[in-house]
């Protein structure tokens, strides 16, 4: 394991049980059994440190969901699927995923806070672009409303899911929400929010990272990753990026390939949206 890596999943640990604050770098050192030195040769600070954790754990939200819902064919049963795989990934990092949830309205730290608002602004533009396509202008009056339903029932049984410890079956679970965003789309007739409204709250999103930025990107995880489908499948789409070479149906497979490594998941996503 990478040391990086290593330091990254002890933190994980350490930050879960007792929160950002009052968790030091010599705890973290010691847990992982290096030395300060090691520490530094990854990470400038803790800061630094908990930005690249939100920025992994975020990558697989974002990455997962805008996978599901840009590749998901059938728009009945779209709802579920979202809802499914944003619950499954929280329980897959369920450790981080708490004290991800507790520091957001905690945290006095800019830099953390403009991090967190940069994801959340991605997540609500794919749940919008998900409500444009099920239910198209049908309800373009009231799709604000409708967007902050969905995030409010993510946010309410993702607490449930993580802190309260109930037995949730997430297949059950996801029906059920699906069915009441769908009842809220059919017979909701009053609006509140207005785009104009929505726009007057919003923060600046991520820049969208250019070609070449993208392929720096897939360089250095190139270098990164062993022999393996995926490091070729990587190298074949950044080959592609610079000429063109491959036909549709090639890079979808090849973006299969890699959709579900660590490494690649977010050039997976910057790829579908280039």
């Amino acid at each position: 394991m990478l040391k990086k890596q290593l330091i990254m999943e002890k933190a994980s640990e350490l930050f879960a049980q007792q929160g950002f604050e009052a968790t030091s770098i010599k705890q973290i050192t010691d847990y992982c059994g290096i030395s300060k030195g090691a520490f530094y040769l990854s990470f400038k600070s803790k800061d630094e440190l908990i930005l690249a954790l939100i920025d992994h754990f975020m990558i697989q939200i974002i990455s997962d969901i805008d996978y599901i819902v840009k590749s998901v064919t059938e728009d009945e049963n779209l709802l579920y699927q979202f809802f499914y795989t944003t619950f499954h990934t929280f329980q897959m990092y369920s450790d981080f995923a708490k004290i991800f949830i507790k520091e957001q309205s905690q945290t006095l730290n800019e830099e953390l806070i403009k991090k967190i608002h940069s994801y959340d602004l991605l997540l609500e533009n794919l749940i919008l672009y998900m409500i444009d396509r099920i239910y198209g202008d049908e309800i373009k009056h009231i799709k604000y409303d409708l967007m902050y339903c969905i995030k409010s029932f993510l946010s309410m049984y993702s607490n449930l899911l993580l802190f309260k410890n109930a037995p949730l079956e997430l297949n059950q679970l996801s029906q059920s929400l699906a069915e009441k965003i769908t009842i809220l789309a059919e017979y909701t007739t009053i609006s509140f929010l207005s785009e104009e409204l929505i726009q007057m709250t919003r923060q600046p999103m991520h820049e969208k990272m250019t070609k070449e930025q993208i392929i720096e990107l897939m360089e250095q995880k190139i270098n990164e990753m062993e022999e393996s489908i995926e490091k070729e499948s990587l190298v074949l789409l950044k080959n592609h990026l610079l000429e063109s070479n491959l036909s549709p149906a090639i890079v979808k497979g090849l973006l299969e390939n890699i959709r579900n490594h660590p490494h690649c998941k977010w050039i997976a996503y910057l790829l579908r949206n280039h």
